[in-house]
């Protein structure tokens, strides 16, 4: 290039470095930018879950619970009939099995015969009472003559107008008519004794007819419960423990009911978790026999004492090597069963949510 001449840029040439300087420097502010973006979206998804972690308390240990009992009955006997089979669902006071009824029906026959046998004795000792209240009535009449007699006698002997033995033997025939007399009324005493110190009262009402009748009604009841019935709603199971032909003691549990309609949810949430749980709070359930499926709740009632407090080994915690362990409070669960609900079983198992309705406040920070 000749000295002294202009070099003159073209265009293309000065283009590129213009444009370069505002990229770099929108650069250096975009990435801080992105920066505190991505912290604030971490904050707030944070304070979200927060805000939101304080209201809803939860479990895995939790099991369903049923109503069931080992089904027995109170008399002895031999098995007659099972009217049930495994497995088979019942309703309330339906039969379940029978013993021979055949010993307590001629108890009961006994029982009754007895007791029309008391009815009997007691009207024949009211009517002896009432005899006995004639002879008294008759001997008292007898007392007052031999009295008369007497006292005509005891006058006239001291006249000489009759002899001495006329008046011993008007005093003896005195004498005698009084003991006899007294003879009636102790016998009406006793008899109106055994008619439990009234005369007038029913048979029905008497003492010995009460006791009697007392034993019809025993009678009556055993052989009521040689027929055993369902006393709820429920699925039978262990029939096959029972057979015709067996004897069956007393008290002897024949197999086990466990209730279709009574079913709730025994939860065991750690302590830590029931700062706001209380009974009335709605309960979402999960069965993990029936993924997808969702059923809802009550919690019902929350344990006064957590589950080792009754254990058979409480826990001793007054030696030197004490762990603090967090500790566990049984709630109980009072699920609702649709119609179109698969059927709870006792034992499965559940997750539950507790909705307590409580609400965290950012002020709560402070």
């Amino acid at each position: 290039m000749p000295e002294g001449s202009v070099r003159v840029l073209k265009p293309t040439e000065e283009g590129p470095t213009v444009r370069k300087a505002p990229q770099r420097q929108r650069r250096r502010w975009l990435r801080p930018l992105l920066m505190l973006g991505g912290v604030l979206a971490v904050a707030i998804g944070f304070g979200i879950f927060w805000l939101e972690g304080g209201r809803y308390a939860g479990t895995d240990n939790a099991y369903v619970q049923a109503d069931k009992l080992l089904v027995a009955t109170d008399v002895s006997g031999i098995v007659q009939r099972i009217a049930v089979h495994e497995g088979e669902q019942v309703k309330a006071g339906q039969v379940l099995f029978q013993l021979d009824p055949a010993p307590f029906q001629h108890a009961l026959d006994g029982a009754e015969a007895q007791l029309r046998q008391t009815a009997l004795s007691i009207a024949a000792m009211q009517a002896d009472y009432q005899r006995i209240l004639r002879d008294m009535a008759a001997q008292d009449a007898a007392v007052r003559l031999a009295q008369a007699q007497y006292e005509r006698q005891a006058q006239l002997v001291n006249t000489s107008a009759v002899s001495r033995a006329a008046y011993d033997q008007a005093r003896f025939g005195l004498q005698q008519a009084e003991q006899q007399l007294a003879s009636l009324r102790a016998q009406a005493q006793v008899q109106l004794a055994k008619l439990g110190g009234s005369a007038d009262i029913p048979v029905e009402q008497h003492p010995e007819y009460l006791q009697v009748q007392a034993q019809v009604a025993e009678a009556r009841r055993q052989l009521d419960h040689t027929t055993v019935r369902a006393p709820f709603a429920g699925i039978v199971t262990q029939v096959s423990s029972l057979q015709p032909g067996q004897y069956l003691a007393a008290s002897t549990p024949a197999f086990a009911l466990v209730s279709t309609d009574h079913v709730w949810i025994d939860a065991q949430p750690k302590e830590t978790d029931l700062t706001y749980v209380k009974p009335g709070d709605p309960v979402t359930v999960t069965v993990d026999t029936y993924p997808g499926r969702v059923w809802h709740g009550t919690v019902e009632s929350i344990s006064p004492a957590s589950g080792a407090t009754f254990s058979v080994l409480p826990a001793q915690n007054s030696s030197g090597n004490w762990v603090k362990v967090v500790q566990r409070i049984p709630v109980r669960i009072r699920v609702e069963q649709p119609e179109d609900a698969p059927r709870l079983r006792a034992g499965m198992s559940t997750e539950v949510s507790i909705d307590t309705g409580h609400v965290r406040h950012l002020s709560d920070l402070l």
